[in-house]
């Protein structure tokens, strides 16, 4: 709208001047006055794409006719666009309008050669209809430029400040976890190893050496969890090498019956069945699929007892279906404690690849936990 206008002014300005500003009427008839003023007005409502047009127009209307509004507005417009270079080269072009007209003046005398091509008064109309807008432009430019970088700055300057309180907040987090859960954990596996070394019974030890198994492969998956969380957030995205792979690697489908052999030392009957033809899949998607039915299994011995629970894996043509159902626990063991936050952080890690998660209570006092994952 605001081009709408501005063209409208250029218009109307540019006929009161050639029609008999300063009482000196114009030799033209109307209707070509009209056709310049109009074409000076389409000009200006077109320089919002491009200034030149309205430059050109008005160079011509100076020299031809003193029409000095559209020279104005393609000056002010100049400033605002043009690099240092280009604007000697404008101000060298604009000194030429002025001579230009200054000719014309002489030729035609009167009125119009005292405005145009006597020096003082020349003088005045270049300054006032060119360098001044010309500069005012400039000033507006060196503006705006200054407050865009001062709105990068202060944007900078808020994510510097938001990555710092995150990564305070991550240091904090691993300190708690490495002080508080790692301190745990390791008295868990030194308990263990030395109740392995000190039973007679064959029985007792298997079990504390399989307690000692789990913590030190908790110790190990805390640590890698540790290493993410001081770390900058930049590495701790980046993808493992082939050797840090090979050290750590992360758990698969590959490793679903140790995990199963694990709950059935602890006396749940579990029983797994694999249906469709097992295919390979994305690691993202076989890391998801384990951490479904390692939570699942958790929840069993948390809330379950040794409730017989079964694991269904099934490979369909274009997703990986994983379900895990147990029956009502006949003599529920101790209440665990827990953070009551694993079915939520599971069915995000579901969500991120484009898959769903189903939890529902079964009849008879079973819970399923099934989830169908994009392959």
């Amino acid at each position: 709208m605001r081009f709408v206008l501005l063209g409208g002014g250029v218009f109307a300005s540019g006929l009161f001047v050639v029609q008999g500003q300063m009482g000196m009427p114009s030799s033209l008839p109307l209707p070509v006055l009209l056709a310049v003023a109009a074409v000076a007005g389409l000009a200006a409502w077109h320089v919002r794409r491009s200034w030149w047009p309205l430059a050109a127009v008005g160079a011509v209307a100076y020299v031809w006719l003193l029409m000095w509004p559209p020279l104005l507005v393609a000056s002010y417009y100049a400033g605002l666009t043009l690099t240092r270079g280009r604007i000697a080269a404008y101000l060298g072009g604009c000194l030429a309008v002025c001579g230009a007209g200054a000719v014309v003046g002489r030729i035609e005398g009167g009125l119009r050669e005292t405005l145009s091509a006597v020096p003082g008064n020349a003088g005045f109309m270049a300054l006032a209809m060119m360098g001044l807008p010309l500069a005012a432009g400039l000033v507006v430019r060196a503006t705006r430029e200054a407050a865009a970088e001062r709105a990068k700055r202060l944007e900078r300057e808020q994510v510097m400040r938001a990555e710092q309180v995150r990564a305070q907040e991550r240091a904090r987090i691993a300190r708690e976890m490495h002080d508080v859960v790692a301190h745990r954990v390791s008295l868990i596996v030194l308990h263990a190893g030395a109740l392995e070394v000190r039973s007679g019974d064959e029985e007792t030890a298997q079990a504390a050496a399989l307690i000692g198994g789990i913590g030190r492969e908790a110790l190990a998956n805390l640590r890698d969890v540790l290493g993410v969380l001081r770390s900058p957030a930049g590495e701790a995205l980046r993808p493992l090498s082939p050797s840090e792979d090979a050290l750590r690697p992360l758990p698969t489908l590959e490793d679903l019956d140790r995990l199963l052999d694990q709950s059935r030392a602890l006396g749940i009957a579990v029983t797994r069945h694999d249906e469709g033809e097992a295919r390979p899949v994305e690691p993202a998607v076989e890391r998801t699929a384990y951490r479904v039915v390692q939570e699942a299994l958790t929840n069993v011995h948390k809330h379950a007892g040794d409730a017989a629970t079964a694991v269904r894996i099934r490979y369909g043509s274009d997703e990986l279906e994983v379900e895990v159902r147990n029956e009502g626990p006949e003599a529920p063991g101790e209440e665990l404690p827990g953070s009551g936050w694993g079915l939520v952080g599971l069915r995000e890690r579901v969500e991120l690849l484009g898959g769903t998660l189903r939890t529902s209570a079964q009849d008879g006092g079973g819970f399923l936990v099934a989830a169908r994952i994009p392959a």
